[in-house]
């Protein structure tokens, strides 16, 4: 929590010590192909990868009292009073920003909010669908509001969620455990008058991604795909109703935004009150409570908990 830059390596000049940044599992090297081209947020120079080391020389800065080596998560590693980051994973903020609330963006409330904003380009009076309500989810719902979206539908096996719901902007509740019998595609597409303009699946289940998927409407409806499932499961889509339908599927690493190009952007709007990201916030707890605050999430009790490291 309260990220502040301690000292910078040599040749690094974007930041310097007392610069509020974040740190995010993502780079923007800026300077790579994907970097330059405005459709993409994947850093070509710095893939993503799940490495236990920095992404420039695959090694460790981290060692214990005994000198054993210690292991990167993400490139971020922010489970530590201190951290080493590579500079392609940082962006730099106002600090006048809240450190609580900033911290948000660097992973889930910008996934989501980009989702609807960068990866979907959701319309104003647009019908969105989210199938899961946890913390991505509400976001997509918070992204979809700023976008001007006139109607969105949660989808959860949790009615207790609509009420959190609505704070995020969702107007409509499907129980997808309730349906009356009906596959919850139907169910969609009959409340929407065959299809909703975008379906978002934010659970990480192939089978929720072809409901979300039949769930669009045909000429244009957009599935976007959050959830992270396992790494070797499939998709299996009817390739004829792909052409004839008219459909599309995309994923959404990251919400499809470049860190220190949009995370800036949306920090302002929260600043301008445009965006609303306080009830996110369901429990804030001291570092040394930190395996209490895994109980909660692992319950379902909290949505994001504040870990703060000097209270």
């Amino acid at each position: 929590m309260k990220p502040v830059v301690e000292s910078v390596g040599e040749n690094v000049s974007e930041v310097e010590e007392g610069d509020r940044v974040l740190p995010t599992l993502i780079p923007e090297c800026g300077e790579c192909k994907g970097c330059r081209w405005e459709k993409s947020n994947l850093c070509s120079k710095f893939p993503f990868e799940v490495s236990h080391f920095m992404p420039r020389n695959k090694s460790s800065r981290f060692t214990d009292l005994n000198g054993q080596i210690l292991y990167h998560f993400v490139h971020v590693s922010s489970f530590s009073e201190y951290t080493v980051v590579d500079i392609a994973n940082i962006t730099k903020i106002d600090p006048a920003i809240p450190p609580n609330k900033a911290c948000l963006f660097s992973c889930g409330v910008s996934t989501g909010v980009g989702a609807a904003w960068r990866t979907a380009d959701v319309e104003k009076g647009s019908t969105v669908v989210i199938f899961g309500l946890g913390a991505i989810g509400l976001a997509v719902a918070e992204g979809s509001k700023l976008c001007g979206a006139s109607r969105i539908i949660g989808v959860d096996i949790n009615p207790e969620k609509f009420e959190i719901a609505k704070k995020f902007g969702v107007t409509e509740f499907v129980n997808s455990r309730d349906s009356g019998g009906k596959p919850v595609s139907q169910v969609i597409v009959e409340m929407t008058d065959g299809g909703a303009d975008y379906c978002f699946e934010c659970v990480g289940f192939a089978s929720i991604v072809l409901d979300a998927f039949a769930s669009c409407r045909k000429g244009g409806g957009k599935t976007i795909i959050l959830g992270v499932d396992r790494p070797d499961a499939t998709l299996s889509l009817n390739s004829f109703e792909m052409l004839h339908h008219g459909k599309t599927v995309m994923g959404s690493f990251f919400g499809g935004l470049k860190p220190k190009s949009h995370i800036p952007i949306l920090l302002q709007r929260f600043m301008d009150k445009e965006l609303n990201v306080d009830n996110f916030i369901t429990h804030e707890m001291k570092f040394e409570d930190i395996n209490k605050a895994f109980d909660l999430l692992i319950q379902g009790k909290c949505l994001r908990c504040v870990m703060w490291m000097d209270k």
